[in-house]
């Protein structure tokens, strides 16, 4: 069929300590078979590549840009079998997964499908091959109990994805002022490709830094226009200083995983671009201040972030915010804030980690998206007395540590509490980057005059 196929990567697989998961491997067993009780099924079996790769505190490198591994796993009640090739386990990976788990080779799993009886529960994703190993009497296609469980992440996860954050936040400081001397101050000409690069180089000066989340967007004018643009290796374009620049770029760290959006001009920007950015950004800072009911879909307030560009007749063509794992894949479901029905499948809960990033496209022009992470976060009234009809409500944390450009706002557009947003959260980039940046004059500048007040 495929003759000349590639061989299937085997990098090494090694483990991540309690210390970053916050969860043990047998703790994360115990929630997984009290749920398989709750639903009177006598096995689960784990098909999605970060899903075995979280159960088992695991990451590998098989897949680019998501830190996970060919693998499967079945687990009973009494036993967790781990199909993997066996030469990819560190030392350290043995050890880690102790008598707790059993690994077994990758090709048995299809065998060892089969010779399992009575209600056996697959996940939505899985492939057609796993259900007719096991057979239609025995397979029942569910939600899958990992991707709920995952989705939630614990105390130890979240500090590891602020920390993410402050570091990732200082690479861009530096990548940002850079770039902005490079193309300004020097004239130097500096592609699209060649300014990804750079924004590597920077994040990977940073200790912990395991890869990027995702390959670079970075996009000057008509190719910001370009929702998933990738610069090409060859022929990449130069930046326009002249016109709107897109950069969506994100990092792995072994303690959490990144994903960050910034429109800039480094020029003067034109009136119409400075009415699209404000809109776009509020739209952004709807949905960062939003108090909402727990278990509110983003299906639901989506349109809170599109309202401000709506009064404009724009729109944009994605949705606003996906799941994001923990060290682990970039686009994490089920959770999402969207006009996709599948955006209308799961409530948010605390513990849940998705981003917020409206934006405006120009075909053939330009395009503008502003993207943060967030945090799911419980809310409580100042006075600490909840209505008789409160369920408990929810806000947004705000991960991502960056300026955003003030130079493309039109601030007529701003009412006075839009304003105060921004001069707030400029304070807590200034104050939290600022350590992490001191040693790079260039930076610090660059980070003290765009965070200035409005």
């Amino acid at each position: 069929m495929w003759p000349d196929r590639p061989a299937r990567p085997h990098e090494p697989i090694f483990p991540l300590p309690e210390s970053i998961t916050g969860q043990s491997v047998a703790t994360k067993l115990q929630a997984l078979r009290e749920e398989m009780r709750k639903q009177q099924a006598s096995a689960f079996v784990a098909t999605m590549l970060d899903e075995v790769a979280w159960l088992l505190n695991l990451r590998g490198n098989d897949v680019p840009f998501n830190p996970v591994f060919f693998a499967f796993a079945i687990i009973t009640q009494d036993a967790c079998h781990f199909y993997v090739d066996e030469s990819q386990l560190s030392e350290d990976a043995r050890k880690h997964l102790g008598s707790q788990v059993t690994v077994r080779p990758y090709a048995s799993f299809y065998t060892d499908l089969a010779a399992l009886k009575q209600r056996v529960l697959i996940g939505k994703r899985a492939s057609w091959a796993v259900y007719d190993a096991l057979g239609a009497e025995n397979a029942h296609i569910v939600r899958s109990i990992l991707v709920d469980q995952k989705s939630i992440k614990n105390p130890v996860e979240l500090d590891g994805f602020r920390e993410a954050h402050l570091r990732d936040g200082a690479a861009l400081v530096s990548f940002f002022a850079w770039l902005e001397a490079m193309l300004t101050t020097e004239g130097q000409v500096v592609s699209e490709t060649h300014a990804a690069k750079q924004l590597t180089a920077f994040r990977e000066q940073q200790e912990d830094f395991r890869g990027l989340s995702f390959p670079t967007i970075s996009s000057t004018g008509p190719n910001g226009a370009i929702i998933h643009y990738a610069p090409p290796e060859e022929g990449s374009p130069p930046i326009d200083p002249n016109n709107l620049y897109v950069c969506d770029s994100g990092a792995h760290f072994t303690f959490g995983t990144t994903d960050v959006t910034r429109t800039l001009h480094f020029g003067t920007p034109t009136a119409e671009q400075r009415r699209c950015f404000t809109r776009v950004l509020q739209g952004h800072i709807a949905i960062d201040q939003l108090i909402f009911p727990t278990h509110v879909t983003g299906y639901v307030i989506d349109a809170l972030a599109r309202a401000p560009g709506w009064r404009d007749h724009l729109e944009y063509r994605h949705g606003t915010g996906h799941g994001v794992g923990h060290f682990l894949n970039v686009h994490e479901p089920p959770m999402g804030i969207g006009t996709r029905p599948v955006f209308n499948e799961t409530g948010l809960q605390p513990g849940m980690v998705l981003s917020n990033e409206p934006g405006y496209y120009l075909d053939g022009h330009w395009g503008i998206r502003i993207e943060n992470l967030v945090i799911v976060q419980p809310h409580f009234l100042p006075n600490g007395a909840e209505p008789p009809t409160s369920k408990g409500f929810l806000r947004f944390e705000r991960l991502t540590m960056c300026p955003i450009q003030t130079r493309l706002i039109d601030t007529g557009l701003l009412s006075p509490d839009e304003r105060a947003w921004i001069n707030a959260y400029h304070d807590e980039v200034l104050t939290k980057l600022r350590p992490r940046v001191e040693k790079d004059v260039r930076a610090l500048k660059w980070l003290e005059r765009e965070c200035a007040h409005i």
